[in-house]
């Protein structure tokens, strides 16, 4: 297929670009970088240096051309949730890098006379609020916090794009891989031997080995039969203790100092809640689907994340 991604020239899109190039597909990249894959560069891949969040870019004959020619569009941008405090402005930036540049890619959309055959649209599964006890399904309403009003708003902007552009949207959960997200930055200190449970450790996480992040990103696009709202997570979703224990056998280091959550809060304010709150999310659609993962446990997930050579 003929794709154009937007939001995927970091930590996802790092295995997401080569294993769609790997699987035949062309892509065309957006990104505010000027080429994030060097070494993937050729005839089937083209980046355009461009912002999606501003209008402007949507006048580019380059983007308006690329979008005409697009067979499929992955969108997963967005600014990263935890690893600044929430500042009004940087509220503003989560909220804007997500659903305006949603709104501008569904508005560009509706003004093809051949609109592109599939949408894969990113959300989260901030969408349900947190929570110590319940479970959730795609069914479940959304959170009334603010990462679910913001993933609301996020889903609402990809549920505009009209028919005959099939919709999926896959609400993402803790994305495992060794180079970034949680457990790139929890790696370091396992390894050091000073890991452990991060607030009480009984909080919940739900997660997804980004290589079947990549292969079900893969699937959506090519399968007509997905359509609609997955949960993108692993069929075991775990407490924090529990991923902390898991991590430490993964490495063969102690898995004892609790990381208080009081020293989260100081260093991300409001930002913390992502990491010391969470819920258990289920995905009883991908279940439905037949979707079966390399990953599906946290064992085998994390002995791939922290070996050398595995992805």
């Amino acid at each position: 297929m003929r794709l154009l991604l937007l939001g995927c020239s970091g930590f996802v899109g790092r295995e997401l670009v080569p294993f769609l190039l790997e699987l035949g597909h062309t892509i065309t990249l957006v990104s505010r970088r000027p080429q994030p894959f060097p070494a993937q560069a050729g005839d089937r891949l083209l980046c355009l240096k461009l912002d999606p969040a501003d209008p402007a870019s949507w006048q580019q004959d380059s983007l308006r051309q690329a979008l005409a020619a697009a067979q499929g569009v992955v969108n997963l941008v967005g600014e990263p949730i935890a690893e600044r405090r929430w500042t009004p402005e940087h509220l503003e930036r989560l909220v804007s890098s997500r659903v305006r540049t949603t709104e501008l890619l569904v508005e560009a959309i509706a003004r093809l006379p051949h609109p592109p055959a599939v949408l894969v649209n990113g959300s989260a599964v901030g969408y349900y609020g947190t929570s110590a006890d319940d479970r959730f399904g795609e069914a479940a309403a959304p959170g009334d916090d603010v990462l679910g009003q913001l993933c609301r708003q996020w889903e609402a902007a990809a549920q505009a794009v009209h028919s005959p552009t099939r919709l999926v949207i896959l609400r993402i959960g803790i994305v495992l891989g060794p180079d970034g997200g949680a457990l790139g930055k929890m790696l370091p200190v396992f390894r050091a031997g000073f890991g452990g449970p991060v607030g009480s450790g009984r909080q919940w996480m739900s997660w997804i080995h980004r290589h079947d992040l990549c292969r079900l990103i893969a699937a959506a696009l090519e399968d007509t039969t997905y359509n609609g709202v997955f949960n993108a997570v692993a069929p075991e979703p775990v407490r924090m203790a529990d991923f902390a224990a898991a991590l430490g056998r993964s490495l063969g280091r102690p898995s004892l100092l609790p990381v208080p959550g009081a020293i989260l809060r100081l260093l991300l304010g409001d930002g913390a809640q992502v990491v010391l709150e969470g819920q258990q999310v289920l995905p009883e659609r991908l279940a439905a689907q037949g979707f079966r993962y390399q990953y599906p446990d946290l064992s085998a997930a994390l002995g791939a994340a922290t070996s050398p050579g595995l992805r």
